[in-house]
Formats: C-alpha cells, sequence, structure tokens
C-alpha cells in the first residue's frame, strides 16, 4: 500500500494528550507508523494545517427500514444528484450521498442506533451500501416478548445476559438499544403512556427494572459501549424528573442517554414548557457512571424517525409535510415516520434549540457529552459545522439568539454561558471519546497502530464551520480518499461487532420461541461472518469485550 507523510501539521489527538503540537503523522499498510523506513511515497505538507484522527458519530439514523420508508414518503425534497462534488444536504440522503457527505466532513466512522435484530440483514444490507465510512448498529430490545416475558417470570440474570450476548452475535452489532422501555410493546396493548415506574398491562414490568437488566447484562457481558437509552415519556414537558429516574435505574452501572435535549424539559412558566438543561447536567456531571449525547435540533425542515411509535403516534398531528407512518415487524419494536420542520418563530422549537445548546456548555467533560443531532431527528448531520461554529463562538450563538423570530432569552441561559469549546475539545467529544465509549481501540487516536483514518482541516480558512465543511484532505484506512474537497477514490469500510461470550443452550429455548410465534426460523434469523462478507458485502471487525462472561 501506499506511504504518506503528513508534514508539519498542527496535531490534535486527544487519546494521547496532544494538544495542538507541531509534528508529522507517518502511514504505512493502512496504519499510523512511528517513521517510515524509507521515502514515503506521498508527502502532503500540512504547514498551516491542523490534523486529527477521523471523526466518530455515534448516533445516526443511516440504515433500517425507517430509513428507506422517509425516502419514500419524502422524495419531492430529495436532490438526487449524486456527483462527487455535489455534497447538498438531503436529510435523509441516498447510501451514496450519506457516505459522500460523512467523508467529505471527515467523518470515518458512523454508527446506526436503532437496528431491530428481525430486521438486521435489510439493515446490514443497507450500510454495507454506503461508501467510505466503518458503521456499526445498536440491537433494539427492550420491547421484544421473549425478554420482557423472561423478566416478568423473574429469571436469573444470568440467562438474560446469555440471550442479550446471542443477540448482539446473532444481529452483527456492537451495542444494545433501548426505546422507550416498554412502552412501545405497552402501545400495542393500548397504553398511550408509560412512565419510569410505572407497570405494562401485558407483562407487569416497569421501564426501570427493563432498564436496570439490560444496563446490567451489558455490563457483565463486558460489552464496551454502556447500554444505549432512549428514555420513557420523549419530549412531554416535566420529562426531566423521569430522565433522572432512568439514570437512577442503572444503580451506578454505566448507562448512556441517548438525545439528552429531547429529555431535558421542565414544565415551569405561563407556557408549561421550560428548560431543565441545568438539572440534567448537574447529574452528568456529578454522577461517574453516565454519559450522553445531545440530539441538537437544528432549524429548518426534517423528518424525524424513531422505534418510539407511542411517541410518533402522539406527534403525527405536528407532521409537516401531513402524511406519517408507524409500523412494526414481528411485534418485536415499533417505528414512526413523522416529517417536520423546525420553526424558529415557534418559542417551543426555539427553546428546543436553546436546551441542547445549554447542555453542551453547562457539561464539564468533553469525554463525557458526545456531538449528535439525532440524524434527522433534529436535523441532518450536514449540520455538524454549524454546531461546531455555535459551540465555539459565543458572539455567533448570541448573534442567532436575537435574531430568532420569537422572544426566548427570558426563557433561557444561554446568553449568560460565556464558555466557548476549544479545538482540544471538539476533537474529544467527535474522536477519542466516541472511540473509547464504543470499544474501538484502533480508532480515534493517532497512536502507532492505529488505523489512518485522517481527517486534515486548513487553518487558512478563518471561519470555523466553513472549515469544518471541507476539510482539505481526508485518510480512510490508509487510502487518501479526498483531496481538496474532491473525493479521490472509493472505498467500502468494515462493520465493527462486539461477540460476548454466552451459554449456547439459550439457543434452544429460542428455537422453541422462534417456531411458535415468529415467521421464520432461528437458523435463518441469525447472520454469519460468512453472510456479512460474501453477500452483504462488508467484513467484519470484532472488537474485545472488556471481560469474560459471567455465569
Amino acid at each position: 500500500m501506499t506511504t504518506i507523510h503528513l508534514k508539519n501539521g498542527h496535531v490534535f489527538d486527544p487519546a494521547n494528550r496532544v494538544y495542538n503540537k507541531k509534528k508529522d503523522v507517518f502511514i504505512q499498510d493502512g496504519k499510523v507508523v512511528k517513521s517510515l523506513k524509507k521515502k514515503s511515497d506521498q508527502i502532503i505538507n500540512c504547514t498551516d494545517k491542523i490534523i486529527m484522527p477521523g471523526a466518530i458519530d455515534l448516533h445516526t439514523h443511516i440504515g433500517g427500514g425507517k430509513v428507506n420508508i422517509a425516502r419514500l414518503m419524502l422524495q419531492e425534497f430529495h436532490n438526487n444528484s449524486d456527483r462527487d462534488y455535489d455534497l447538498t444536504a438531503d436529510f435523509v440522503p441516498s447510501t451514496l450521498k450519506t457516505g459522500l457527505q460523512y467523508i467529505g466532513m471527515g467523518y470515518t466512522s458512523c454508527f446506526e442506533p436503532a437496528l431491530l435484530p428481525m430486521n438486521a440483514r435489510q439493515s446490514h444490507l443497507e450500510m454495507a451500501d454506503i461508501p467510505f465510512v466503518d458503521k456499526g448498529g445498536y440491537a433494539l430490545l427492550g420491547n421484544d416478548d421473549y425478554l420482557l416475558a423472561m423478566i416478568a417470570k423473574g429469571a436469573h440474570q444470568s440467562e438474560i445476559n446469555d440471550y442479550v450476548a446471542f443477540i448482539l452475535k446473532a444481529s452483527q452489532c456492537i451495542g444494545i438499544k433501548v426505546v422507550n422501555a416498554g412502552g412501545i410493546n405497552a402501545f400495542k396493548f393500548n397504553q398511550r403512556a408509560l412512565d419510569v415506574d410505572e407497570q405494562s398491562i401485558r407483562y407487569k414490568v416497569t421501564p426501570r427494572k427493563i432498564v436496570n437488566v439490560l444496563a446490567r447484562a451489558v455490563y457483565e457481558l463486558g460489552v464496551p459501549h454502556p447500554l444505549h437509552v432512549h428514555c420513557s415519556n420523549l419530549g412531554v414537558p416535566g420529562n426531566f424528573k423521569s430522565t433522572i429516574e432512568t439514570i437512577k435505574a442503572a444503580e451506578g452501572l454505566p448507562i448512556h442517554i441517548t438525545h439528552i435535549q429531547f429529555h431535558s424539559y421542565g414544565d415551569n412558566g405561563d407556557r408549561k414548557f421550560s428548560s431543565a438543561s441545568a438539572e440534567i447536567t448537574e447529574y452528568l456531571n456529578k454522577v461517574p457512571n453516565l454519559t450522553c449525547d445531545v440530539g441538537q435540533i437544528m432549524f429548518g425542515q426534517t423528518v424525524t424517525m424513531s422505534g418510539d411509535s407511542m411517541k410518533q403516534h402522539k406527534n403525527h398531528k405536528h407532521a409537516h409535510p401531513k402524511k406519517w407512518l408507524c409500523m412494526d415487524i414481528e411485534c418485536d419494536a415499533g417505528c414512526g415516520v413523522v416529517p417536520f420542520k423546525y420553526k424558529d418563530q415557534s418559542f417551543v422549537n426555539a427553546l428546543q434549540w436553546a436546551i441542547g445548546l445549554e447542555t453542551f456548555l453547562l457539561a464539564e467533560d468533553a469525554e463525557k457529552i458526545f456531538l449528535t443531532t439525532d440524524h434527522p431527528n433534529g436535523g441532518p448531520f450536514t449540520s455538524y459545522p454549524h454546531l461546531i461554529k455555535l459551540l465555539m463562538d459565543k458572539t455567533f450563538r448570541d448573534d442567532l439568539l436575537d435574531r430568532l423570530a420569537v422572544d426566548i432569552k427570558e426563557h433561557t441561559i444561554l446568553k449568560d454561558i460565556k464558555r466557548e469549546y476549544t479545538l482540544s475539545e471538539i476533537a474529544t467529544m467527535t474522536r477519542s471519546a466516541p472511540a473509547k465509549i464504543l470499544g474501538l481501540k484502533n480508532k480515534g487516536s493517532l497512536s502507532a497502530g492505529s488505523d489512518a483514518d485522517i481527517t486534515v482541516y486548513d487553518k487558512k480558512l478563518n471561519d470555523i464551520e466553513e472549515m469544518f465543511a471541507h476539510p482539505s484532505h481526508v485518510i480512510k484506512d490508509g487510502i487518501l480518499v479526498v483531496k481538496n474537497s474532491v473525493v479521490q477514490d472509493y472505498i467500502w469500510g468494515k462493520t465493527q461487532v462486539v461477540k460476548p461470550e454466552y451459554d449456547p443452550s439459550i439457543e434452544k429455548k429460542l428455537d422453541k420461541h422462534f417456531k411458535k410465534f415468529n415467521t421464520i426460523g432461528l437458523s435463518n434469523f441469525a447472520i454469519s461472518n460468512d453472510e456479512m462478507s460474501e453477500v452483504i458485502g462488508s467484513d467484519v471487525n470484532e472488537n474485545e469485550c472488556l471481560r469474560k462472561r459471567i455465569s
């Protein structure tokens, strides 16, 4: 393979505590190396340039049935050009454009946060069609009948662990996600809300119990990424209280709260809708087992797609344009697709925008908070450069706050917050921290032996948004794929997975369940490594678990 010498750049590598250090980076055989034994094939002059590891998006909806439903539903919004140099944003881009837009911003790994195990094959087929980036999925559990029945019957934690481990292996995933724990299942029995300590009609199980057993299973199996939790009461005024109770449900075990902006609402004031970002970030700052991503909303047209069919059904009356869909596969989970336009003349939308920024800025540790828009639910991932500028430039965000069509200044502390993110903090929250929390030992770092996924930004672009939107060079697996914002070569990344050990006797019990209740057999449910590479078209990279199976 080609050797590359990145010469004289300003390196930001938080994993190795390197912050704005002038140095060279060497690449050989797809890896970062300490030095080259012979003259490099290519020297890139990085004077006046910033070198960072490739960015990692740990929560972006890029594959699965809901994504294709949204594409079909909203064809009138598509820009159908897939030219290399046309990175015009769709909020549900094609697989090809997804890869082009991500690599064009310097992102080299992306993770689908709601992969339904029953639909894993289709999801992986779709993600395998996305060029450039490594990808992975979080398997959805917590509303499936098999797990809920086990919990209701008082199954031992070890049996639940075996089931979770089997699901990870069978669905070729890297983590476990729970969406509105128990709520989607309860919705099918005509419950329209389910609070943290409320029992579901069918199984008499609470969301607290579901979150607790799944967080414990993920921890005891040694899965690096904590349980990825979409809390109860998404979008409901006053829901910050149930968010805090969900955090407590983990009982000190690692837990990751996703799109926490949507779960940080108070019910104060004459409108009964207020910011609770201070209460939530107080927990984030003091609770060592807690991490989150924000799910920042951005003004404009988008589409919401979620496994939370309970909340999507409730929100369908706000659809823009006026069309929506809810569906389900094998009664294992749910799916709702509702197009939506965030408006700066809406008090609620404007305050949501401010709540997300407050959360970012009040969080003290960039290793515990992650840059997301819950693509496309809060806005398209192509808005990340704009979001980064909001975080790094107080004057810029104050000007936008002043120009909002609705006055929310009395309802937000945003203007009182003086903090501006540094380049080191941006590099942490988009590179080293997501690699660490996902267990990607060869990503998010410029250590010798790390995968050569590298982004080079031009310091001479004085505008932060422009700099992060158009890196001068992007290297993926040691190959220069973007040069001067133009794609040079197409490559396809791997699928990142974990496969904890488990007692195989769980498969005999599952086989009986599948034969009685499902339309496919267990043998057709699981996806092998050979199928991933030979049929689906993506090689698998198995990441290490943190510990052996606990009996």
